[in-house]
């Protein structure tokens, strides 16, 4: 059944839960203020691999949270997060990883064919509910970095389809030097303004103005946020309960990773902990 009253949430959280852990090693040569994925961290989950071929990822892959999966109508809901780092003011975010696709090369100063697709993938893997809004404006698009690319500064313009299926470029993004692995930039901000009150449901090609001098590994990353937890001081644990995190829906499929928005050049260790909880 679903869960409709407070009563039937503390119910389920207690006796009709899968569990949320992450135990993650810190990750180093990062910039202060930007995403770090921790897909490829070490610890718990597991190392992800590193995707070729665009891809739906789901709940199966080493990398995500696994949970036990609903039979309709029941439905899963985050419920509570709790989280600590060896880094002050940090925020935690928990992703579904809809789509992804690595294998972009930083010494191509072509275009690089990247064709992730939500809209064509939509009955693979209960995509069509994990992707939110019909219009896509709940995806979340970055570049994601897999292995560093060189030192020399270029800037990425990422050609795109919208939701009205009309294609164009986004703004530019200038990459600074030696992008190291796991760095995620967005993309959804790069929506020029010709193109306002568009959302982004396919990205097509990604062209570099030049050589970054290093080959590397990135790639796009197709994503849905569910919910976040801010760390204010080190070492230190900090919770959210379920009015807090809004019980957002956990979907049947849902691949579940972790993203940190740094305030210094590395994301510290992680630990976390929390629950899903069935209805």
């Amino acid at each position: 059944m679903a869960i409709a009253t407070r009563d039937q949430l503390i119910d389920a959280m207690a006796n009709n839960s899968s569990r949320v852990i992450f135990d993650k090693a810190s990750i180093t040569s990062q910039t202060a203020n930007s995403f770090c994925s921790f897909w490829r961290g070490t610890g718990q989950p597991g190392q992800g691999a590193v995707p070729t071929t665009a891809a739906v990822c789901n709940d199966s892959l080493l990398g995500c949270i696994q949970f036990n999966q609903q039979t309709s109508p029941a439905t899963s809901y985050l419920t509570i997060l709790e989280g600590v780092t060896s880094n002050a003011s940090m925020t935690l975010e928990i992703h579904d990883r809809l789509m992804h696709q690595g294998g972009l090369s930083g010494t191509v100063a072509t275009a690089q064919t990247v064709n992730l697709d939500v809209n064509a993938n939509l009955a693979t893997d209960d995509l069509d509910a994990r992707k939110g809004d019909a219009n896509y404006s709940d995806v979340q698009w970055w570049l994601e970095w897999y292995t560093a690319t060189g030192a020399t500064v270029v800037t990425a313009t990422v050609n795109v389809t919208y939701n009205d299926g009309t294609s164009g470029n986004l703004t530019a993004q200038s990459l600074a030097a030696t992008r190291p692995a796991s760095h995620m930039i967005p993309l959804n901000g790069l929506i020029p303004a010709a193109d306002s009150g568009k959302y982004i449901r396919k990205v097509n090609t990604v062209t570099l103005s030049a050589t970054t001098g290093t080959a590397g590994n990135f790639g796009v990353t197709a994503t849905r946020y569910r919910a976040a937890l801010f760390m204010p001081l080190a070492n230190t644990r900090w919770t959210a309960d379920w009015a807090g995190l809004g019980i957002p829906e956990i979907t049947n499929n849902s691949c579940l990773f972790a993203v940190m928005l740094t305030s210094t050049t590395s994301t510290g260790t992680l630990r976390a902990t929390g629950k899903i909880t069935h209805g």
